[in-house]
């Protein structure tokens, strides 16, 4: 989905990657990320949404929850959207601010005396049961917590496993029974996703989502709250931030921007953001009728793997399908035109979208590229934790 764009952008980066697999510094199954573009991506997101007025809160989930990346990413993005407890711990570890919690997971309530701690800017919550556990540990804290409401998504908008949310018909009455609890104030809404891209031409367009975060908003408003926020993730780029201010969202929450890995990214080679990571397989063995064998690990089902660049050969190999609910021990390419295009132990490099935390992938920061003198940092696994 992205090798072209990579080859074409950052090609230092899989020149780097494929040498640190073939001089033994890597295994595959790795994601290697370069460091230096991955806090361009940040500084260029915040310049952009700083002359718009936005906020963003930076999502790590798709990097695998890097230290180092978190880091780099919060010298210029200070707050952070986790989508779940494990992240928020990891990224307050790492130093950076609560910005938005229970972003896609709601915050189970025995974690809730921790992560309110933090004093995060705002807690997202779906229903009456966890605005209440919020305002419990928040009073008990002798504080207020602002709150954001989620609003359900539009019919056939939501993905599987993300359901939930106030419907916007029962927002109100919802209101009213929130404004009676002590220890939350409501402080806007969210939705997700709110902005998408066509996959044809790559162009972003808000979903009905975003017509109902900014629905729900004036509901609020009209009911008395004032400085309402209306948080806007999905799809969140240096070229959708103008599109977010014009609809009326004062946040947005960068994930594969940082990374150069949007959409836009996959139809347009010119998007501001660079690519900053490849990542490396091996081939494993050889099938009889010639077909080349990857070792697995990382092949997130939804990446839209379309080839991989052996770089001995020089050859650009297309990918198989395979069902996203086998596990991906291997991955076959295409048979080459020449015998010797593809050996054991050859080195791949590709590039997709992926989301790492969900894999069973090592990720390595390499730091210097932007310099021409690219050092390992360090491997570490799916989560962060250092290998």
């Amino acid at each position: 989905m992205f090798l072209d764009t990579v080859l074409t952008r950052n090609s230092r980066l899989a020149e780097t990657a494929a040498a640190l697999h073939c001089d033994g510094h890597i295994p595959p199954d790795t994601y290697v990320m370069d460091l230096d573009a991955i806090e361009e991506n940040a500084q260029l997101l915040a310049r952009e949404a700083d002359r718009l007025g936005l906020t963003l809160w930076f999502v790590v989930k798709q990097v695998g929850r890097n230290p180092e990346l978190i880091k780099a990413i919060a010298r210029h993005i200070p707050k952070f959207a986790a989508i779940d407890p494990p992240e928020a711990r990891i990224l307050h570890a790492a130093g950076a601010q609560a910005g938005n919690l229970g972003h896609l997971v709601q915050i189970p309530h025995r974690a809730l005396p921790q992560m309110l701690a933090w004093r995060p800017e705002a807690v997202t919550v779906f229903d009456t049961a966890n605005a209440r556990a919020v305002s419990d540990a928040a009073a008990r804290q002798g504080m207020v917590q602002d709150i954001l409401v989620r609003i359900e998504g539009a019919p056939g908008s939501v993905y599987p496993g993300q359901e939930g949310g106030v419907a916007p018909e029962r927002l109100d009455a919802f209101a009213a029974e929130i404004e009676r609890l002590p220890g939350v104030r409501i402080a806007g809404v969210t939705a997700f996703p709110c902005v998408l891209c066509d996959p044809v031409s790559g162009k972003a367009q808000p979903t009905p989502n975003f017509d109902r975060a900014l629905a729900a908003r004036a509901l609020l408003a009209e009911r008395g709250h004032t400085r309402l926020k209306l948080s806007a993730p999905s799809a969140t780029s240096t070229a959708t931030l103008p599109l977010l201010a014009q609809l009326g969202a004062t946040h947005g929450e960068p994930g594969h921007a940082l990374t150069g890995t949007t959409p836009l990214h996959a139809t347009d080679v010119d998007q501001p953001e660079k690519p900053a990571y490849v990542y490396i397989s091996e081939v494993a063995h050889i099938l009889a009728d010639g077909r080349p064998a990857l070792f697995g690990g990382g092949f997130y089902p939804r990446g839209a793997i379309t080839g991989a660049y052996l770089p001995r050969s020089g050859a650009r190999l297309p990918l198989q399908h395979a069902p996203a609910e086998n596990i991906d021990y291997y991955r076959l390419l295409a048979r080459p035109d020449h015998p010797q295009a593809a050996r054991v132990g050859d080195t791949a490099v590709l590039a997709f979208r992926t989301q790492i935390f969900v894999t069973r992938s090592n990720v390595a920061v390499v730091g210097g590229l932007s310099t021409g003198q690219p050092k390992l940092n360090g491997v570490y696994d799916p989560l962060g934790r250092a290998v």
